[in-house]
C-alpha cells in the first residue's frame, strides 16, 4: 500500500508541475489559471489537491514516527506549524471565497495576511505539509511531501502574468511593494 500511494503522489505532484511549467511558458493557453472558470473547474483544482494532500495524510500515518525523531521534538515543532498554516489558509479563504481560491474571477486582495506576502495561501500550505511531515515523522510522506512544496512554490509563477492582466497597474504596483512569500 505504501509504494502504491508513494507513486500516485508523486504522479500526482509531477503532474501538476509540468502542467504549471506549461502555463508558465504558454500563458495564453494556460492550465492554471484556468482560461475559463466552469462548473467543473473546482473539481479540476480540488481532486488533485486533496487527493495529494489525503495521500501526504495517509503515508504519515501509515508510516507514523518511523524517523527516529523523539515524539516531543516532532510535536512541539509539527503542531504549531500546522495550527498557524490552518489559521492563515482558513483566515484568507474566508474573506476570498473558495470559487476565486479556486481561480475564479474576483477582485485583488492586498489586505490581510497579503499585506505580507503575494502567496499568503500557499505558504500557509506549505507550513501544514512541513509541520505534519515532522510531527509524522515518515519517510515517504517526506519524499510526497517534498514534491508538494516544490509545487506549492512552483504554482505562484503560473498566476503572476494572469494577476497582471487582470489587475494590470494595480498587481505591478503590489509586486513591487510586496514578496512573492516572505
Amino acid at each position: 500500500m505504501i509504494p502504491l500511494l508513494t507513486a500516485l503522489g508523486l504522479l500526482i505532484a509531477f503532474t501538476t508541475l509540468v502542467a504549471i511549467g506549461w502555463s508558465v511558458a504558454k500563458p495564453g493557453r494556460s492550465l492554471w489559471p484556468p482560461q475559463r472558470y466552469t462548473a467543473a473547474t473546482p473539481f479540476i483544482i480540488w481532486i488533485p489537491t486533496f487527493s495529494l494532500f489525503g495521500i501526504i495524510i495517509a503515508l504519515g500515518v501509515l508510516e507514523w514516527g518511523t524517523i527516529g525523531i523523539p515524539f516531543a521534538v516532532r510535536f512541539l515543532l509539527g503542531v504549531p506549524l500546522i495550527v498557524m498554516g490552518n489559521l492563515g489558509v482558513w483566515l484568507e479563504v474566508s474573506k476570498f471565497g473558495i470559487d476565486q481560491t479556486g481561480g475564479a474571477p474576483g477582485s485583488l486582495r492586498t489586505q490581510g495576511l497579503y499585506r505580507y506576502s503575494r502567496n499568503p495561501q500557499y505558504v500557509s500550505d506549505i507550513m501544514i505539509v512541513v509541520g505534519w511531515l515532522i510531527l509524522c515523522a515518515s519517510p515517504s510522506a517526506m519524499l510526497v511531501g517534498s514534491a508538494a512544496i516544490t509545487v506549492l512554490i512552483a504554482a505562484p509563477f503560473s498566476e503572476e502574468k494572469w494577476l497582471v492582466s487582470q489587475y494590470g497597474d494595480d498587481y505591478l504596483a503590489y509586486m513591487g511593494r510586496v514578496r512573492r512569500f516572505l
